[in-house]
């Protein structure tokens, strides 16, 4: 059985000032902040989903894997994401977006925009209140190291969803008529920010798992209302049990009050962040739009599903990540 730790939901999302995570000092979000996400770009959930048409990775050749390729590396990302995917579906569109604002991906100013929205993801997620699952784990007969590899698969999309938010944010943005921020000063960074991991990122595709791991990817795609399985998920299904544990312990918590305020806050703090980072290229909402052409309808439909659901993975990745923190 899992042990429940001692948590008290805070009433408002705290943040770190610095977006260090090994800073102490906390600050809380602004009325002004909490406004100004909802006002620019409210949180919409289109209805029906749209079709959307990624790529797989294992499928790409040519011109799609270098993108792929190069989307990996300027971000430090082991795994190109299905956002990412399902824009350069688009190429004229995705090419665009991705040239204008990839020295704005390569800078230091966008990795520190990505801690302050990890810390700020992760410290509303404790008002969730994770169990913790290493006794419930210990006594199914996981050693320490393999617990420690899924803590390390778990920190690679801890780090590796915030670009993804932000890029699917942007894209939303201009799309939607919005213009980026007025400064276009960037200072590359140049060292290693990727997570580490000692076991490489395997999938478990819909077709390779066994009854109970299908029908717990029927359950996540229901309950979240969704057409598919995050890659997150599928990773974390190379332990079938440990993954079962830990999607039990969050399937009741995302149809409450209080889970959907966390997602709501993230996407707020998602766009803010967006908004004030530097624009180096100066894209313009007219540039981005004129890419998408007679296309521009139904790839914003695209932006607003991957820019409703992304703040919700991230909220369910900190409470994994929660689970096997806890003593």
């Amino acid at each position: 059985m899992s042990t429940r730790h001692t948590c008290v939901p805070r009433a408002g999302l705290t943040v770190r000032a610095s977006g260090n995570p090994s800073s102490a000092e906390e600050t809380t979000l602004t009325e002004t902040e909490r406004v100004r996400g909802t006002s620019t770009l409210p949180r919409l959930k289109p209805e029906p989903i749209p079709a959307i048409h990624p790529l797989p990775e294992y499928l790409a050749s040519g011109a799609v894997k270098a993108s792929y390729d190069e989307t990996k590396r300027v971000l430090q990302v082991p795994w190109m994401g299905v956002v990412t995917m399902a824009m350069a579906h688009y190429p004229v569109f995705y090419s665009t977006l991705w040239q204008k604002l990839k020295p704005l991906y390569e800078s230091a100013e966008f990795v520190t925009a990505c801690r302050s929205l990890r810390d700020k993801v992760e410290h509303a997620a404790q008002r969730l209140c994770a169990a913790s699952l290493r006794p419930q784990l210990a006594e199914r007969g996981y050693g320490r190291r393999e617990i420690k590899q899924i803590g390390e698969m778990i920190e690679i999309f801890s780090h590796g969803n915030m670009p993804y938010l932000l890029i699917a944010t942007q894209a939303r943005l201009l799309l939607e008529g919005h213009a980026l921020g007025s400064a276009t000063a960037v200072h590359d960074f140049e060292r290693r920010h990727r997570a580490a991991a000692t076991v490489p990122l395997v999938l478990m595709e819909p077709h390779h798992v066994d009854q109970p791991t299908y029908e717990l990817y029927e359950d996540i795609k229901s309950r979240l209302g969704l057409p598919f399985v995050n890659t997150d998920y599928r990773a974390l299904a190379r332990w079938p049990s440990y993954f079962a544990s830990a999607w039990a312990g969050l399937r009741e918590q995302v149809m409450t009050d209080a889970y959907a305020a966390i997602t709501e806050e993230v996407h707020r703090a998602a766009v803010d962040i967006a908004l004030d980072l530097p624009n180096p290229s100066g894209i313009s909402p007219a540039q981005l739009q004129t890419a998408a052409a007679d296309q521009l309808d139904e790839i914003i439909e695209m932006e607003r599903l991957f820019q409703w659901l992304l703040p919700g993975l991230v909220v369910n990745v900190a409470f994994f990540r929660a689970q096997l923190l806890q003593p």
